[in-house]
């Protein structure tokens, strides 16, 4: 099946892309980049992204996306880091990290199309290539295709952001046959997709980041049609959803918060009755925003719960969401999930402690030059991703927080997805994010910063009122603040870090 990827106006054949990926691996391969290389691509959704990752996965390199939001200090390091032979960027990214790219790295400049720059409303001008620098297309172009037999793959090594601490590199190991078929087991499983099946899918979220990158190269390299979306809106989503007929999506759960957000006959306005199957992970989704999707989408909304490291590798459908409201869900077939607590002792049904999985046959990894921080988050042959949750007497696995997001207050453990989750459910609030701030008496008190729907006002008091009826007084944010616009990434997802960072500037400490 010849697959075809949409962006705006534009299209391009999966045979079209398979070649210029070939194109793109005879140039690198003529830079002096093959195996264990490493390629950095600093690109929102586009065409570029396909040909970049698939030209590096056939000489044998990785291909490193990086957040495009980052400063040039931040894209630096991981430029460096990385050791990256090659950079391909957008046209209007390029000044905002060209003065941390090394003078022997290869530049190559995308020109942002039209369709990103009416999302993101970039001035034309800054849009083209430069005058002096390598045109990617036209470089592609030049080059004869790659007729070697392809290296073993390498998936892309995306670089994992703590709450402390420079970024981590995924690297993972070469994929031996029967590694790839337990990646498209995984790919069957949690996303849908299968070799041949005319799935129709939009990408909604960014493809530097780790669940996106996955899911759009499974969907560009098997078929269908892959619709790519400059940047998330919502209602945008219903119309790609009715005119493209789309069977397949990938979403975080802020797309569903906005999606309900959006006014009842926006909502009826379009028909979504081709889709088959949706999947969310990346963020915890309170049980009333999966219920509302349900009802309103059908029993299609699936969820996996993973990470970088290992993958997706806990799932669950929509009927066992009903059932089992919060769970996010049983691991696959040949994963297996554990929880111990800090002394390493195996908890048992009910009980809080850290999560630790893997999947048997899944291609190990390392942290790119960090090898010491990959043991430490390995035991007993599984890893953790630094989440708190526990296991119910059915082996369904429920989150309670981020480790390191988990807030301590006067001894007491609480997690702030759970505050969040029930603050998501009140009228009037757009998106929230609750976070631990330092406090004198308690070592840290809960901290909410709500982002009011448009045209609606909020107060303190009201907030709180709403709170105390959901969750106990103690779990109350102390301190609410209210803001139009919260920091944020492309995918929706707030970027808490950027709101509790100036709390702690002056602690003398981070917790």
């Amino acid at each position: 099946m010849d697959g075809l990827i949409v962006s705006g106006t534009r299209e391009l054949r999966q045979r079209e892309l398979l070649e210029r990926a070939a194109r793109a691996a005879c140039g690198f391969h003529e830079l002096g980049i093959g195996e264990d290389s490493a390629v950095a691509m600093i690109l929102r959704n586009d065409f570029a992204f396909f040909e970049a990752a698939m030209g590096a996965a056939l000489v044998g390199a990785y291909a490193v996306p990086v957040n495009w939001h980052y400063t040039a200090e931040e894209a630096g390091y991981i430029i460096a880091d990385c050791a990256a032979k090659a950079v391909v960027v957008h046209a209007d990214l390029l000044p905002q990290v060209e003065a941390r790219i090394p003078a022997d790295t290869t530049i190559f400049v995308v020109p942002t199309p039209p369709e990103i720059t009416a999302a993101y409303g970039i001035a034309a001008e800054r849009c083209v290539v430069p005058p002096g620098r390598s045109d990617w297309s036209a470089w592609v172009a030049r080059q004869a295709p790659w007729a070697e037999p392809p290296k073993p793959v390498r998936t892309n090594m995306i670089y994992t952001s703590g709450t402390t601490g420079r970024p981590k590199g995924v690297r993972r190991e070469p994929q031996t046959p029967a590694m790839q078929q337990v990646m498209g087991r995984m790919a069957a499983t949690i996303f849908d997709i299968r070799p041949g099946a005319g799935m129709r899918t939009v990408i909604t979220g960014p493809v530097y980041h780790a669940a996106p990158n996955l899911y759009a190269l499974f969907a560009a390299q098997h078929g269908g049609l892959v619709v790519l979306q400059p940047r998330f809106d919502p209602e945008e989503l219903l119309a790609m959803i009715e005119r493209h007929k789309i069977t397949h999506l990938h979403m975080v759960p802020t797309m569903f918060v906005r999606l309900l957000k959006l006014p009842e006959a926006v909502r009826r306005k379009y028909d979504l009755a081709s889709l088959t199957f949706v999947t969310h992970a990346a963020a915890p989704c309170s049980a009333e925003i999966k219920r509302r999707m349900i009802e309103w989408w059908g029993p299609v909304i699936n969820e996996y719960y993973g990470s970088t490291e290992i993958g997706g590798i806990v799932f669950h459908t929509a009927e066992e969401a009903l059932r089992k409201p919060g769970t996010v869900g049983r691991p696959i077939d040949g994963a297996q999930a554990k929880i111990f607590d800090e002394a390493f002792r195996e908890l048992g049904p009910g009980e809080v402690g850290n999560i630790y999985m893997w999947l048997s046959g899944f291609p190990d990894f390392t942290y790119n030059r960090k090898d010491n921080a990959r043991r430490e988050a390995e035991h007993d042959g599984l890893t953790t991703a630094g989440d708190v949750g526990y296991l119910d007497e059915d082996g369904y696995l429920f989150l309670c927080d981020r480790r390191h997001d988990m807030v301590i207050s006067g001894g007491v453990n609480i997690y702030p997805a759970e505050i969040e989750s029930a603050l998501i459910t009140m009228p009037g609030v757009q998106d929230c994010a609750v976070f631990g701030i330092p406090d004198e008496e308690y070592g840290e008190k809960l901290c909410a910063y709500v982002e009011p729907q448009p045209g609606t006002t909020l107060t303190i008091a009201a907030v709180t009122e709403f709170l105390r009826e959901h969750i106990a007084a103690f779990k109350v944010p102390k301190v609410i603040e209210f803001q139009a616009g919260l920091p944020r990434e492309d995918s929706g997802k707030i970027f808490k870090r950027k709101l509790r960072q100036p709390y702690w500037e002056g602690a003398g400490r981070q917790i």
